[in-house]
């Protein structure tokens, strides 16, 4: 079975994998399949599960809290219309669609996809479908979410009585199903039910589809994928400009996330400004140090690691540099991965402005920092996206031929 590795682009044969094997490729180590831990009857039954609870996570109460006798409760989507009405449309935007309507289309969209896998059904743009699930894996966030709920929740609960809905014990479950479904899911496997790999002469030109990794004759560039229907390209066009201009707009929006307050909160009449520093301070003299630390890490030093990871990994292809390749393209991993985590801060304003609801006692509205910070977030995701690490280890094959 022959593939080309979506990290460095190397033209790689697996062989058949016992139970608990792993295949990595002989160039960058990158782990091309794995059969620990995965399970296709074991994904789907998750993806099947994540995609039923989405609906009472989002219709019924999540969190309640009381004041004073008085009490406010609030749906999974209470901070993203509170936002929106507010006049906060970027932000509520954002919110909604990585932690709402993004996790609904993804695991709707799995589930049709492995259920037709196991029961041996085809349809046209099968391929298609799965590629775009895989695409939405990192941006459909309700295990963000989660996370920023528990914050918001700790921070409220530290002045007011605050109580668990139903609601919110059905998207505990769900972010959970689905960070197990990301867990077990197979895509080798599926990817091969969909359409298997072909085995190409060694002296015959190839390229690899940067989505399946399927490896097809270099005369078939600019053509629909045989099996996802992405169009082929030996390299992502315009990887480097797309790359390096969504990343400056990341760093110019850095100053007004950390500078720029994301919250303001009356207390007893008064407004209180919060930028994600102070958030952090809170937490700490809170005692609530391990969440401190969360924050810290996925608001301040993850961001501004992925502008600076992302800077080197350009420079590195623009003076086709062939030092520390491996430890660039883990550090590449590592950076695409991570940052959607980043998004826990703001999903914590969403999940806690919906209950401080209590006029001139106590209240709490998003600030320009919060949209600046969403956007930066948003930008760099994007930037790792629209890299292409392959492009990296063309400098070791220039200087090798």
């Amino acid at each position: 079975m022959t593939i080309g590795c979506p990290e460095c682009g190397a033209i790689v044969d697996i062989p058949p994998l016992a139970a608990r094997a792993r295949a990595h490729c002989r160039v960058c180590h990158y782990p091309l399949e794995r059969r620990s831990g995965r399970s296709l009857n074991a994904a789907l039954a998750f993806a099947a599960t994540t995609f039923v609870l989405l609906f009472p996570a989002n219709l019924v109460p999540l969190m309640t809290v009381e004041l004073m006798g008085a009490e406010r409760s609030s749906i999974l989507s209470s901070g993203i219309l509170t936002m929106w009405n507010g006049g906060w449309v970027i932000l509520a935007l954002l919110l909604g669609m990585f932690g709402i309507v993004l996790p609904f289309v993804r695991f709707g969209g799995l589930t049709v996809v492995l259920g037709a896998v196991r029961f041996g059904w085809r349809f046209k743009g099968i391929g298609a479908l799965f590629r775009w699930t895989l695409w939405l894996d990192i941006w459909a966030m309700p295990d963000v979410y989660l996370v920023g709920c528990f914050v918001g929740y700790a921070r409220v609960t530290q002045n007011l009585t605050g109580t668990i809905g139903a609601g919110g014990y059905c998207f505990i479950a769900a972010a959970l199903m689905s960070m197990l479904t990301r867990g077990t899911l197979d895509r080798r496997t599926v990817w091969r039910a969909i359409g298997a790999e072909q085995k190409l002469t060694e002296d015959q030109p190839m390229l690899s589809c940067s989505v399946c990794d399927l490896v097809q004759p270099v005369s078939h560039e600019g053509k629909p994928c045989s099996r996802c229907g992405r169009k082929l390209y030996s390299r992502k066009p315009d990887a480097i400009v797309r790359a390096a201009a969504l990343s400056l707009a990341a760093l110019v929006l850095t100053v007004p996330a950390n500078l720029y307050p994301m919250t303001f909160s009356i207390q007893l009449g008064q407004d209180v400004p919060h930028r994600i520093v102070d958030g952090v301070y809170q937490l700490f003299h809170a005692g609530l140090w391990p969440l401190g630390i969360l924050i810290f890490c996925t608001s301040i030093v993850i961001p501004v690691a992925k502008i600076v990871g992302m800077a080197w990994f350009i420079a590195s292809v623009k003076r086709r540099s062939h030092r520390h390749l491996r430890w660039k393209a883990h550090l590449y991993r590592w950076i695409d991965e991570l940052g959607r985590w980043s998004n826990v801060d703001v999903f914590t304003i969403a999940a806690f402005v919906p209950l401080i609801r209590f006029g001139g006692l106590a209240s709490s509205r998003p600030a320009d920092g919060a949209t600046a910070f969403a956007l930066v977030v948003f930008l760099t995701m994007a930037a790792s996206r629209a890299f292409d690490p392959r492009m990296m280890w063309d400098a070791r094959i220039r200087r090798g031929s």
